[in-house]
């Protein structure tokens, strides 16, 4: 074989080495800590997609990396908890919602990425999406043209719809650019608004009263962490109103709402492996771009509308992503 020939195919045989022989070239065993909300042994669906985006890039654990696990219930202990996380020197941290607040204030050295509900700009997490600066990266859930359809999804389910009502943390980073694109569409749609801000959980059972009051037709429910962690109350208030309700991510309706569309989380985390993999071969988190959500999902829980009397129409049935029955 001549000598150009045999570069050729070195070259050749090089690009077509998989992802997993390229992550393996390595002897050591790189160390990347996951920072979530729950407790270790319970269902972890947003994790299981970062175990299978790290696997596609060719990183197995127990031969090539090792994920650390760390968990905090709430607020209440997020902070002991991170702290232990970044004692431990991981290579890259991973860190799902506002446990992202918990782990900034550290000035961990290496590489944080995030999976974040909220505008990291406006949360002040990075400077900006396309250059982050900082050490600090990852996806964002926000998807705010997504509002209009979660609105036209609610008067496919009530053609008479005229009236709704917004239920929405203004604390949460992001949340007035929800509100100003909510309330276009809802007037495109030809519909009024009416807005119910929660600043504390103790105002819940208060704000459904003035909901029905006001004769608020249905709920749009801004997604956010803390609003999923009322999703019970929310669910059982709305139910006991006969009152329709959508939001924007799936485990939304899973726990007692009506139906949500927006991004597929499990598949966002699932990318997060990607920004991972980058991390671990040398790219800096300022050179990260922060991403939005590209795979979405309509997810309609059945019993919920059996509960308030609503029938809803078989073409969005056969439309959904998950019917939950």
């Amino acid at each position: 074989m001549r000598r150009r020939e045999f570069i050729t195919f070195l070259g050749g045989a090089a690009a077509a080495w998989p992802l997993g022989a390229r992550a393996q070239r390595s002897t050591s065993v790189r160390r990347v800590a996951w920072f979530g909300i729950g407790r270790p042994g319970e269902p972890a669906p947003y994790l299981e997609g970062l175990r299978a985006g790290l696997s596609e890039a060719g990183w197995v654990e127990g031969r090539n990396l090792t994920l650390s696990l760390y968990w905090a219930t709430g607020f209440d202990d997020m902070d002991a908890v991170a702290r232990t996380l970044v004692a431990s020197n991981p290579e890259v941290i991973v860190t799902q919602e506002l446990m992202i607040y918990a782990v900034k204030p550290l000035n961990p050295q290496c590489p944080v990425i995030f999976g974040f509900s909220g505008d990291p700009v406006d949360g002040k997490l990075v400077d900006g999406l396309s250059r982050p600066g900082g050490n600090l990266t990852g996806m964002s859930y926000l998807a705010l043209d997504l509002v209009g359809k979660r609105i036209d999804l609610l008067k496919e389910m009530l053609p008479g719809l005229r009236q709704i009502a917004i239920l929405a943390r203004p604390q949460h980073p992001g949340e007035h650019r929800e509100r100003q694109a909510s309330q276009a569409a809802a007037e495109k749609a030809g519909l009024a608004i009416s807005y119910f801000p929660l600043r504390d959980p103790s105002e819940l059972e208060g704000i459904f009263r003035s909901i029905v009051q006001d004769r608020c037709e249905a709920v749009v429910v801004f997604p956010d962490f803390v609003l999923f962690r009322l999703v019970d109350r929310i669910s059982r208030y709305a139910i006991d109103a006969k009152l329709p309700t959508v939001s924007g991510w799936g485990r939304f309706a899973e726990n007692g709402l009506l139906a949500t569309y927006g991004p597929n989380l499990r598949e966002l985390y699932r990318s997060l492996g990607r920004y991972v993999d980058r991390a671990l071969r040398g790219t800096k988190a300022s050179d990260l771009p922060v991403e939005l959500p590209t795979k979405f999902e309509l997810v309609i829980n059945l019993n919920t509308a059996k509960a308030i009397g609503l029938t809803l129409p078989p073409r969005l049935l056969a439309t959904a992503d998950q019917v939950i029955e």
